[in-house]
């Protein structure tokens, strides 16, 4: 999901790991979605995602500004340096102050609360690694604990304190389990979530061409435990068919140049810099 743009080429960032070689722009584009209901799954936040009254991030009446801010924020945290980080971190808290819950709302929630953010943080680690893993093959020991040492900054670039990052790949794993069995999806959540599945928020002509498609590649990347809290069917047949096209895909992207197999993450990088740059709004 580096190029020039690899953080290494900024020295107030040190990392040695080239998180680069395991950033799909691909994955982007077939997990996003299932990554989001895997986040909305925790009660707390898709209450937070369904009631916020923060309009200009709203999917469904901003698509296009809703999938800039969301990429924006994978890239700064994985490939940013430090700094970068910091300043997108400042605009997010900006967005994020108005999302809290209400006297009516069935569940209590807070944007600023670590907690949330760690388990938003854990699904995209988690998707991303699976996602790869499906394109490309199993990485070896010391690339996947790398690779989750890293993914710790998809949560420290919100407010969640790194000591709250599970300690390593087991302990990750426990978490994972222990929290993934405690989601729930209710009949409002998942209204919402359906549509975003179908598409709604795009016009009636991609809806058509795409949905069906859509909806195929969301159920195969969920867990099972999720798929039956959205009423989603999947069978072994389906699995078959989604790992001989994840393995194709993968084998025509790995022979793509680095800078093209990292579209649009590095594009949203280098809009962001411009953005900071000029002083325009980030988030």
């Amino acid at each position: 999901m580096i190029s020039p743009l690899h953080a290494k080429t900024h020295p107030e960032s040190p990392d040695p790991f080239d998180i680069g070689q395991y950033i799909d722009g691909l994955a982007g584009f077939l997990g996003g979605t299932a990554n989001v209901i895997m986040q909305l799954s925790a009660p707390p936040v898709g209450y937070g995602v369904v009631e916020s009254t923060v309009a200009s991030g709203k999917v469904m009446l901003h698509p296009i500004k809703r999938l800039r801010t969301t990429l924006t924020y994978l890239s700064v945290a994985m490939l940013g340096s430090d700094e970068e980080r910091a300043a997108y971190r400042a605009a997010v808290e900006v967005s994020h102050r108005p999302v809290h819950s209400n006297a009516s709302s069935p569940v209590h929630y807070n944007a600023f609360d670590p907690t949330l953010q760690l388990w938003v943080a854990a699904c995209l680690y988690w998707g991303g690694k699976d996602l790869h893993e499906r394109l490309h093959g199993p990485m070896d020991e010391a690339t996947a604990d790398a690779f989750y040492q890293h993914g710790a900054r998809l949560g420290t670039t919100l407010q969640m304190p790194e000591e709250m990052w599970p300690a390593d790949r087991r302990a990750f794993a426990e978490y994972w389990a222990k929290n993934l069995a405690k989601t729930t999806i209710d009949p409002t959540v998942r209204d919402y979530l359906n549509d975003l599945i179908d598409l709604r928020m795009l016009p009636r002509p991609v809806q058509l061409g795409f949905s069906r498609l859509h909806r195929f590649f969301v159920t195969g990347l969920l867990p099972q435990h999720l798929r039956d809290h959205m009423g989603l069917t999947w069978n072994d047949r389906d699995d078959r068919t989604l790992d001989r096209i994840l393995r194709t895909l993968g084998a025509v992207e790995s022979r793509l140049p680095r800078p093209v197999r990292m579209f649009p993450f590095n594009a949203y990088l280098l809009d962001m810099r411009v953005r900071r740059r000029l002083g325009l709004r980030l988030a």
